[in-house]
């Protein structure tokens, strides 16, 4: 007797993908704040302007400025000293001058945490001299690496990061740089740059600022202090939301300024 046919089942119906989780966080992270329409491109002005009459331009961070937009405001006053000081300062910048690289940025940024700016330089200085080259670093013994910079506080858990850093570029990259980040878009650095464990938002958005010269605006602890103190945040903002809505809210060609001018106040107020 035969077997009966097995009848087919009918193919299963395959149900639409639902959207991804991550388009209601891309949302999300596009403007946390939606309904809060502060600060707008007039606050950001008037208190770049005054800000910058106050204290001028902090010269620390005048070679970062070299190719950006003038920092002249909207009213154009020839006889601003302040900014006719800074235009000249940068116009005199040595265009023989060697680049800061992108590795030494982040790892200046790494040394920054928690600490002081005097120190944090210090600390840099003592590696550099201790360690010519980022090789003789990932070759040195961490403990020998902690002691160059101890002077910067938290030196096992910066030496802990830093040495993971470069341990991680030699095996994805081959060798010890980070100038491929010049090519890339804001997103991808941000997608490379969370790959180093111990590297975090703060500390990305500087490099994209400072070293790649992209319109970011980083948000520390001071300057999220400032943003809710006057308003441009609510109250119950938190610095990660902070970060996104300012980002979104200031024009991008007054980040950098806005930013070494909020960063300077903050310094000079403590």
């Amino acid at each position: 007797m035969q077997n009966p046919r097995k009848r087919k089942q009918p193919p299963k119906q395959l149900k639409p993908q639902s959207e991804p989780k991550s388009s209601k966080l891309t949302k999300e992270q596009q403007e946390p704040y939606p309904t809060h329409l502060r600060p707008t491109p007039g606050d950001c002005r008037a208190i770049r302007d005054s800000l910058l009459a106050h204290h001028g331009f902090p010269p620390e961070f005048t070679k970062y400025r070299r190719g950006r937009p003038s920092l002249r405001p909207d009213d154009d006053d020839d006889d601003d000293k302040s900014i006719n000081s800074l235009e000249k300062s940068v116009a005199s910048l040595d265009s023989e001058e060697v680049e800061e690289s992108v590795l030494d940025g982040l790892v200046k940024m790494v040394l920054s945490q928690n600490t002081t700016e005097v120190n944090s330089l210090r600390a840099f200085s003592n590696l550099k001299s201790a360690f010519p080259s980022w090789e003789d670093v990932l070759a040195a013994e961490p403990k020998s690496v902690e002691n160059s910079i101890r002077c910067g506080g938290l030196a096992p858990r910066k030496t802990s990061c830093i040495m993971n850093l470069l341990s991680c570029l030699q095996e994805r990259k081959g060798k010890l740089c980070l100038e491929y980040l010049r090519n890339l878009s804001v997103d991808e650095v941000k997608a490379e740059l969370s790959l180093f464990k111990g590297i975090g938002p703060k500390t990305v958005a500087c490099v994209l600022m400072f070293n790649l010269q992209h319109d970011d605006f980083p948000v520390d602890t001071h300057v999220f202090e400032i943003a809710k103190a006057i308003g441009w945040v609510p109250g119950e903002a938190d610095r990660n939301k902070t970060y996104v809505h300012l980002n979104h809210r200031i024009p991008d060609e007054l980040k950098f300024d806005l930013n070494c001018l909020l960063y300077t106040h903050a310094a000079a107020d403590k």
